[in-house]
């Protein structure tokens, strides 16, 4: 199935409206995890106490928050907690800030709730399904192993395709994939929503995705060069997008319709895991394109300057055969 026949879009020429688009939100991003929100780290991060409350009726918030004020609990947040298809359901998540108690936490933090929430509902009755603890060193440790699984993948990633393509075709892979997972922790820090292990699984997936997108570009550019060595290679590289288009919109299409609606019907669990997926694939797609194939471009650019010739230097074509 093939959506665009002899697409013929200079990409390349766009490069500029490109650069803006991805300042705009990396810098928004960027401002926002350093002065405004900073990174909203889950429980799962920061340690702490989150109790999952079941009411038999539609809770007002109202009160809950007026009741944990009236009982001195500090630094608490609450969040509804939606049914199936969006729609608000009868479940509060309490979360609670990280304790020093070890033995007691679980047990204190749970009776501090459920004596405060008496205040309001001692007569329609509520019942605390699900308490989830975190300690500090805990939460230390999985902050630290998250951002390793990240390292480790964009450094894995870039050996492989300095083996497989060049070392260039590499930078550029993981230049963009770098952009991609900055512009998505940006969006969390800017819609203050906080990242839990389940998002750090987002996106370490959006990483695999958006390679194996830049890839697929990459090896048509390589197949092209192979075939004329002397075409310029920015018009090698339109021409390899171009190729390539029908494909990425037809792949992304329908794994963003997935994940969209999963975002929308999923649930509050699976809010931030699905939210992840939706940014990451929009802008995962959008660098291959507008952030990878125009580096290569520049690095040639940068090579004719250094050569100090007039003549446009030729990027070395990429190791391997046609896959």
């Amino acid at each position: 199935m093939e959506l665009f026949r002899n697409a013929n879009i200079d990409w390349l020429g766009k490069k500029w409206y490109f650069l803006s688009f991805s300042l705009i939100f990396s810098v928004a991003g960027v401002l926002s995890m350093f002065f405004w929100h900073g990174i909203p780290r889950g429980v799962d991060f920061k340690g702490g106490t989150q109790i999952t409350v079941q009411f038999d009726t539609t809770p007002n918030e109202d009160h809950i928050r007026a009741a944990l004020d009236a009982a001195h609990i500090k630094d608490w947040r609450i969040q509804r907690i939606s049914d199936v298809g969006g729609k608000l359901g009868n479940k509060e998540i309490i979360s609670l800030p990280q304790s020093t108690a070890q033995d007691t936490a679980h047990d204190q933090g749970r009776s501090e709730v459920e004596n405060a929430l008496d205040t309001y509902y001692h007569d329609s009755g509520l019942s605390v399904q699900q308490v989830d603890i975190v300690g500090p060193t805990a939460g230390k440790q999985l902050t630290h192993q998250a951002f390793l699984a990240t390292i480790y993948s964009l450094v894995g990633m870039l050996i492989y395709l300095w083996f497989r393509f060049e070392l260039i075709y590499g930078v550029a892979a993981v230049v963009a994939v770098f952009h991609d997972t900055l512009i998505t922790i940006g969006f969390f820090s800017l819609t203050n929503q906080e990242i839990s292990l389940t998002v750090v699984a987002a996106i370490l997936t959006l990483v695999g995705y958006s390679m194996n997108d830049t890839i697929v570009v990459f090896d048509r550019i390589r197949e092209n060069l192979k075939l004329n060595r002397r075409e310029v290679l920015s018009d090698v590289v339109n021409r390899s997008i171009n190729q390539t288009l029908s494909r990425t919109v037809i792949a992304s299409g329908l794994t963003f319709l997935t994940v969209l609606c999963l975002y929308v019907f999923g649930g509050e669990v699976l809010h931030g895991f699905s939210f992840a997926l939706v940014v990451g694939i929009l802008i995962g797609t959008y660098s291959s394109i507008a952030v990878a194939a125009p580096m290569l471009v520049a690095y040639q650019d940068w090579r004719a300057r250094s050569a100090k010739t007039g003549k446009r230097a030729s990027l070395p074509a990429a190791k391997g055969g046609r896959r």
